[in-house]
C-alpha cells in the first residue's frame, strides 16, 4: 500500500498486488453472479424498450408506465396526460426507462456491485486488477454519479405511478393474480427507493440535534432500517420489476389469459 505522511498528499494508486490473488477460497463466484445477474436485466429490458405488448386492462407494464402519447392504447395513460400528442410512435418505455435505470445505475450499491463484476475495479480484496490508474469518481463518465440523488427524487415520482398502477389493478372486477404481482412489486421498490443513502441523507442529514427535530428523526430510523437491507432490496426490487413487466407482456400477449391471470 502508498504510504502517506501529513505533510504528503494522498496519492490515487491501486495496491501494488504482485501476484494475482492472496485468496483461496472462490473469491470469483460472487462477482460472477453478479455478472449473470445483471445481465439478465439488461438483457430483458433491451427487449422490453421494443416490445409493444404492454397493456393489458386493467394491468400497464412496469417499465412503460405512465404512457405519455395520444398513440397509447385507451386506459394505458396516465389521467389523460398525453404531452408527447400524436406524433410520438415508439415504446413509451424509451420515455419512462431512462428514470429509474438513471437511479440504479447511479446507486451506491449497484456502483460496487458493477464496479466489481464488469470492470473488475477491483473484482474482490487482495486480487489484482487489469487498470493502472485510480481517478475516482471525478472525471467524466463516473462524475454524473453525483447526479444519484436527482435521480432519487425522479424515482419517488416512478414509485407513486407504479403504486397507482397497482391500485387501479387491485380495485378491478374481476380480481386477477397481476393485481397482486404489481402490488408486491410497487412494495419492493418502495422498500428500496427509500431505503437509498440519498433518502438517509435527506431526512437525517444537515441536523445537530435529533431531539429539536423529532419527525425528522423518525423518519431518519425508519430509512436507517430499511437502508440496512438495501442490497436485499435491491436485487428483490429488480427481479420483481422484471418478474410484473414479464408477466403484464404475456397476459398483453394472450399466453397467460385473463381473468385467471
Amino acid at each position: 500500500m502508498t504510504q502517506t505522511t501529513p505533510e504528503s498528499p494522498v496519492r490515487r494508486q491501486r495496491a501494488n498486488v504482485k501476484v494475482r490473488t492472496f485468496r483461496t477460497d472462490r473469491w470469483w463466484l460472487t462477482p460472477l453472479l453478479t455478472f449473470l445477474g445483471l445481465a439478465s436485466f439488461l438483457v430483458y429490458s433491451f427487449w422490453a424498450l421494443f416490445d409493444r405488448s404492454y397493456f393489458a386492462e386493467p394491468y400497464i407494464a412496469p417499465f412503460d408506465s405512465p404512457c405519455l402519447a395520444t398513440s397509447c392504447p385507451p386506459g394505458a395513460t396516465f389521467f389523460g396526460f398525453t404531452p408527447f400528442g400524436d406524433w410520438y410512435t415508439l415504446s413509451p418505455a424509451l420515455l419512462i426507462l431512462a428514470f429509474p435505470a438513471g437511479f440504479r445505475f447511479t446507486c451506491y450499491y449497484y456502483r460496487k456491485s458493477y464496479y466489481r463484476s464488469f470492470w473488475l475495479s477491483p473484482a474482490a480484496c487482495a486480487v489484482q486488477e487489469p487498470h493502472g490508474k485510480y481517478s475516482g469518481e471525478t472525471r467524466f463518465p463516473l462524475i454524473l454519479q453525483n447526479l444519484h440523488r436527482y435521480f432519487f427524487y425522479a424515482a419517488i415520482v416512478v414509485g407513486a405511478i407504479l403504486t397507482y398502477d397497482a391500485i387501479l389493478a387491485l380495485v378491478h372486477k374481476p380480481l386477477g393474480l397481476g393485481s397482486y404481482i404489481l402490488l408486491f412489486n410497487a412494495v419492493l421498490i418502495w422498500g428500496y427507493t427509500l431505503g437509498c443513502h440519498s433518502c438517509r441523507s435527506i431526512t437525517g442529514g444537515r441536523l445537530n440535534h435529533f431531539s429539536r427535530h423529532p419527525v425528522r428523526y423518525k423518519m431518519w430510523q425508519l430509512v436507517s432500517k430499511l437502508n440496512a437491507k438495501h442490497q436485499p432490496l435491491a436485487w428483490a426490487s429488480m427481479f420483481s420489476v422484471m418478474i410484473a413487466d414479464l408477466y403484464v407482456r404475456l397476459v398483453a400477449k394472450g399466453i397467460i389469459a385473463f381473468p385467471y391471470a
